[in-house]
């Protein structure tokens, strides 16, 4: 893996696919001209977040539906990861995230803790992802989460076992303020999040998380990228769409390993089998 990455920081308009589909477009032509070779987008960038009964007349399976295409057509030139609703085979709808290469999608991943507490109520449109897996692109092994996904230790730790060098985080997180500091309450912790997953795993991690208001709720932004040592390599600015860029490289990976081997030492027979062992004691 080495390449130039973009993180696209944008709005999206709830239930307009076809207006957000543009919008993504403009941001992956400039990314394109940047000379990125990936561009990630945040959480259901395609619908919008707050969605709610709309969520079946967005829904969509991007084998069959045509309206993909564009997308395709410009993942000949660089990789896309872009977050939309899912119409699963049997009907059901998910909170996903594809990612498109050569033309083709190459990997979905769906969410696999949509929250429903305090104000989200993704449990009550949206169905349960229920496998976790790495996947291998041009650009090297990578995996993908969408936002509370990010919040369960054990997924960021499953892809990584699973031989990803990069997470790529698809993300709507709400503002919320408190106290007299000068950064979001929810922007200090997801960042020590980041750096923290990053640097025990000695991974990347690729944070996309959107701008704008839907319904009330206002989404900071901040988008970053955090190298496998645990230092925020590239930081959006708060409330404003852009697109910002960072090298990715196998070798930091390596390096950060070698340099500090609690990730190789790590042994996850000893963690399947006491798993195995507490579960059949409840």
């Amino acid at each position: 893996m080495k390449c130039k990455t973009a993180i696209a920081q944008i709005d999206c308009r709830v239930g307009a696919f076809e207006q957000n589909l543009k919008h993504h477009l403009e941001f992956i032509d400039r990314a394109i001209a940047d000379g990125a070779k990936l561009i990630l987008f945040p959480e259901l960038s395609l619908t919008g977040y707050t969605l709610r009964d709309l969520a079946w007349d967005v829904a969509i399976n991007p084998f069959q539906n045509k309206i993909v295409a564009p997308l395709l057509e410009k993942s000949r030139k660089i990789s896309i990861a872009v977050g939309f609703v899912e119409s699963g085979t049997h009907y059901g709808i998910y909170n996903s995230a594809m990612f498109l290469e050569d033309g083709e999608i190459k990997h979905i991943h769906r969410k696999i803790y949509p929250p429903t507490y305090g104000m989200f109520e993704e449990g009550r449109y949206f169905g349960v992802g229920k496998t976790i897996a790495a996947f291998d692109s041009k650009l090297g092994r990578l995996g993908i989460l969408i936002c509370e996904d990010l919040w369960h230790v054990s997924l960021p730790y499953l892809l990584t076992l699973d031989g990803a060098e990069a997470v790529l985080c698809l993300t709507a997180s709400p503002t919320r303020l408190s106290g007299e500091g000068t950064q979001f309450d929810n922007q200090v912790v997801n960042y020590e999040h980041h750096r923290t997953f990053a640097r025990l795993l000695n991974i990347y991690i690729l944070f996309s998380n959107r701008v704008g208001f839907e319904d009330g709720v206002n989404f900071w932004g901040g988008s970053n990228i955090t190298s496998p040592s645990g230092e925020m390599i590239s930081t959006a600015k708060l409330q404003e769409e852009c697109l910002i860029y960072a090298e990715l490289d196998s070798n930091e990976v390596q390096r950060a390993r070698r340099f500090s081997r609690h990730f190789l030492d790590e042994r996850p027979e000893l963690v399947l089998e006491t798993l195995r062992r507490q579960l059949k004691q409840k």
